[in-house]
């Protein structure tokens, strides 16, 4: 429907839809705030900051504000006391809660107090600025309805198009309760014509079991403070085939309609005039916050924090009457090595299908959680002995050691279960817990695929973590470590442009271990910077020996742990070993993460600027994780940057793709080469590739390969994918 012609009225300027929205920041995290207003700002969002409850309610004073960011839990005044301050001034400004509280309370709190949208730390930047996108279309909805009393008095013609234009119902009945007007919206929710509802009495549309309810509201006589507000009916609506109906709840608020005949003589009463607002986003928005705060984003499972209320339940119901239940540790064999060779997103698939057979194992009242991983754990109330554990963990493994299809192959997986019965090995929540995950550990040391009780496994699985911490230490001088090297290619041409260097560990029993089992252990024994320095040593052999096989050089690049750079000596012993081995230091690149960068940022710098000075390249690894400032890449001597492969496994056909296009940008603004990792799909590669992304990497260029296999690459030419 075009907009009818029409003056506009002075204090509404032409110029108001290309003013930037205005955004408060309310943090008491400086980091936080730095990341968000880079973020927002690259958005074009007018954004002003304020580091506690205090200050932020001091500008909010001062000035107005289309939306609030704000944290809850800070020092002093919380912000609880900012929503009250909004609340009670009655300031029409947008409020989206971004908070590390992740209790339900917290959040139907902050629901009550009008907050628009809840959105928890640790978050995904871009359902951040989906959030803040979709609240601040609200409030400019919202501010359109409250002028539309404005323009109705203006024009009749301005009065129609806005009323038919509304995202509400609005309609008016005569005395008797028969439909009198209805805008266009009516006929959308309804899915009946507007011509065949007016004459037709408000019952007719009414939920049976809510006519009592909606004579109150939908026949209203009264006016102003007194009318009716917001009364929840539901109305019968029709389906799209006509054949049949569904019900739309719809809050009403109404007033009475009357005819003024002069002073002194009562007003005639001639009808009623009411609005209905659809309640489904609103409700939809709390049932979103109580799906995040209690269950897996992957899966659909309980999570970790909904496990523990549960089973908290069912030890104090075993308490009381004296009854037993299990907890059940499950983690699944063999799905770091189907996830490294077929993909993130290969494995993200499993994790689901593996979700979905633990649910068909439950009885009535179990409860299978995912606690993040391939970690999972099943909570049996009720049991009466051992064996009925006994039982459910055969039906496990059972069901699990079916192969899955994923993509066009099928794959097997079983699983380690170890199992902790109340009250006989444990009676709270966390030894419970800890107890079956000991004897899951000690399931996985005696071959896999199978369960055992905390009773008969828990000396051995902790005589197993500490051996195979020892064995780790051995594992260099026994030769049981190797590198294994992962592609980049350069964009444009898809020619080999680097390497990023893998560590893997070859146990004599294990078989082939990846560093997310063992480089943990080595954090915890204090190895970890000895195991960076052999591979820091083997991939300068390595880069020594392709230059004497006549192999043109290429760039390696290495990651490098924390403890690594916080050495005192560590850039001393790295330049002498550059020097032995008469290696370029151009063809090194030291690949380290934004968590590494802040942990002591000043120490860190100082390196950082005596290997650039060096000539060795500086690379930022998971970049936009968490940590991401600009400031960091004007002040460090950094070459390139990553982006993190959550952000690549986000790009969609046909999308914006926002969050890496500002990445793309920040490079380029920033004179630095923009490396994508984890690019699995040939529609990520596309998108990467005109956009300007320089480098890639991943499962789509190529799987890591060990070291002959690199010679035989750049042996035969460097070029990986075609133009």
């Amino acid at each position: 429907m075009a907009p009818p012609s029409f003056a506009l009225k002075p204090n509404l300027s032409p110029d108001f839809a290309r003013i930037p929205p205005r955004i408060l920041l309310v943090d008491d995290e400086p980091r936080m705030l730095t990341a968000l207003m880079e973020l927002l700002r690259l958005r074009n969002y007018d954004v002003t900051a304020a580091s506690d409850g205090q200050k932020a309610i001091e500008l909010i004073r001062e000035q107005s504000f289309d939306l609030v960011l704000l944290d809850l839990n800070m020092p002093g005044t919380d912000g609880f006391a900012v929503l009250a301050h909004i609340e009670r001034h009655k300031k029409q400004m947008a409020t989206i809660v971004v908070s590390g509280d992740t209790t339900i309370d917290a959040a139907i709190r902050a629901l009550r107090q009008g907050v628009h949208d809840f959105v928890r730390k640790p978050y995904a930047p871009e359902d951040l600025l989906r959030a803040i996108e979709q609240s601040l279309a609200r409030r400019q909805r919202n501010k359109a309805q409250q002028n539309s009393s404005e323009q109705i008095e203006q024009s009749e013609k301005w009065h129609r198009y806005l009323v038919n234009q509304s995202p509400d119902i609005l309609y008016t009945l005569d005395t008797a309760g028969r439909f009198t007007f209805l805008n266009d919206r009516a006929e959308t929710f309804l899915g009946i014509p507007r011509a065949d509802l007016i004459g037709r009495h408000y019952t007719q549309l009414v939920f049976e079991d809510d006519i009592e309810r909606a004579k109150f509201v939908l026949n209203e006589r009264r006016t102003g403070k007194r009318a009716s507000r917001d009364v929840e009916v539901r109305l019968n609506v029709r389906s799209a085939e006509k054949k049949s109906t569904r019900f739309l709840t719809v809050e009403v608020s109404s007033s009475g309609i009357y005819e003024q005949h002069g002073e002194g003589v009562a007003a005639t009463f001639r009808g009623t005039y009411g609005v209905a607002k659809e309640v489904g986003d609103r409700k939809r928005a709390q049932e979103k916050i109580l799906q995040q705060a209690y269950h897996d984003g992957l899966t659909g499972l309980p999570n970790r924090l909904l496990f523990r209320d549960r089973l908290n339940i069912a030890v104090v119901q075993a308490k009381r009457h004296g009854g037993m239940l299990a907890v059940m540790f499950i983690d699944l064999d063999r799905f770091k090595s189907i996830n490294d060779d077929l993909g993130h997103a290969a494995g993200d698939r499993l994790l689901q299908a593996v979700s979905a057979r633990l649910s068909k194992c439950l009885r009535q009242g179990d409860t299978v959680a995912r606690l993040g991983g391939d970690e999972f754990t099943l909570l049996l109330p009720n049991i009466s002995q051992r064996e009925d554990a006994e039982n459910a963990a055969r039906k496990v493994l059972s069901v699990l050691s079916q192969p899955f299809r994923v993509g066009q192959q099928e794959h097997t997986t079983g699983a380690s279960i170890g199992i902790a019965v109340y009250p006989d090995d444990g009676d709270t929540i966390d030894a419970l817990i800890q107890n079956a995950d000991i004897a899951m550990y000690d399931v996985k040391a005696q071959g896999r695929n199978s369960y055992a009780f905390f009773s008969d496994a828990r000396h051995a699985s902790y005589s197993n973590r500490i051996n195979l911490g020892q064995e780790l230490h051995k594992a260099i001088g026994a030769n049981q470590l190797e590198l294994y090297y992962q592609p980049q290619i350069a964009t444009a041409n898809g020619n080999v442009a680097g390497l990023e260097v893998l560590l893997r560990w070859n146990h004599p029993l294990r078989g082939q271990i990846s560093p997310e089992e063992f480089i943990p252990l080595a954090q915890e024994a204090g190895t970890i910077a000895y195991l960076s320095d052999w591979v820091i040593h083997s991939a300068c052999k390595q880069l020594k020996e392709w230059m004497e096989y006549g192999v043109a050089p290429v760039r390696l690049s290495i990651n490098l742990a924390a403890e690594q750079i916080q050495q005192l000596d560590f850039v001393a012993k790295f330049s002498e070993l550059l020097e032995q081995m008469k290696i370029d230091p151009a063809l090194l690149e030291i690949e380290i993460t934004e968590s590494t960068m802040v942990r002591d940022l000043d120490a860190t710098q100082n390196r950082l600027h005596a290997l650039s000075d060096l000539g060795v390249k500086i690379a930022i690894d998971d970049f936009g994780m968490g940590y991401s400032s600009l400031s960091y890449l004007r002040n460090l001597p950094i070459d390139a940057i990553k982006i993190d492969r959550s952000f690549i496994a986000d790009i969609k056909p046909d999308t914006e793709n926002t969050l890496v296009n500002a990445m793309i940008l920040i490079a380029k603004g920033l004179g630095l080469r923009l490396v994508a990792e984890g690019v699995e799909t040939a529609e990520q590669f596309a998108f990467l590739k005109s956009h300007g992304c320089d480098e890639c990497q991943g499962y789509f260029i190529s799987k890591p390969l060990n070291g002959e296999g690199v010679t035989r690459l750049l042996a035969s030419g460097r070029r990986l994918l075609a133009e």
